[in-house]
């Protein structure tokens, strides 16, 4: 049986050539080496590559060096966090803006929050008591500062409960945790505002009240 002439040739390296069928001399542009295989793109991240650099002198590809860096998540602790436009503003125009939305912040708590109300009214009748008194500097500090603590805490709590509420109206056991502790705190700033004044004013009171007998 007649053997077929192939018009490709084999180079030494496995690649194929082409060959005139004439005079059977090789072409001198070689086919695509198929025994070189080209390095996957998740290979080169998963050895820390993200570029190529050039061609070796034998033909072999040059990577980069340098680490190839995936984008940061939102969730993690080093992503640059999100731009907000409301804190773009410097010096004395932060500080009127902060004014006006501490003014804010009194009105809504005083308009929708009774507890405020009734320890705004607790704190009018109490710190004329505490400017009054007749007690040192440090003990002065104490009552006032008491009181000022109650308020403090409150429209913390306040700021608490309206965030869990924007969030969902739903009843979840997380939420009426975050709720209780937020008034546990208030109550802990209630009592230590009874027992600052307990223990600086109610021996005065004892005493004039001897006084007065």
């Amino acid at each position: 049986m007649p053997t077929r002439h192939s018009n490709a040739a084999r180079a030494p390296n496995g690649a194929l050539r082409a060959v005139k069928p004439d005079t059977g001399a090789a072409s001198v542009e070689p086919f695509e080496d198929v025994s070189e295989q080209a390095t996957p793109d998740h290979v080169q991240h998963a050895n820390g590559f993200h570029g190529m650099k050039g061609v070796g002198p034998e033909g072999s590809e040059q990577f980069d060096n340098e680490p190839h860096h995936e984008p940061l998540s939102p969730d993690d602790p080093f992503a640059p966090l999100p731009f907000n436009p409301y804190k773009g503003n410097r010096g004395l125009t932060r500080a009127w803006h902060a004014m006006k939305n501490s003014l804010a912040g009194f009105r809504v708590a005083i308009r929708e929050e009774s507890a405020f109300r009734q320890e705004l009214t607790l704190a009018a009748i109490l710190i004329p008591c505490g400017v009054l008194v007749p007690v040192d500097p440090v003990s002065r500090v104490l009552l006032l500062g008491s009181v000022l603590l109650v308020l403090i805490v409150e429209l913390l709590n306040s700021s608490v409960e309206a965030a869990i509420d924007r969030i969902s109206l739903e009843r979840h056991e997380l939420s009426r945790r975050a709720k209780d502790l937020g008034s546990a705190a208030v109550m802990v700033a209630l009592g230590m505002c009874v027992m600052t004044w307990g223990l600086i004013v109610g021996p005065l009171i004892v005493h004039w009240i001897k006084a007065w007998l």
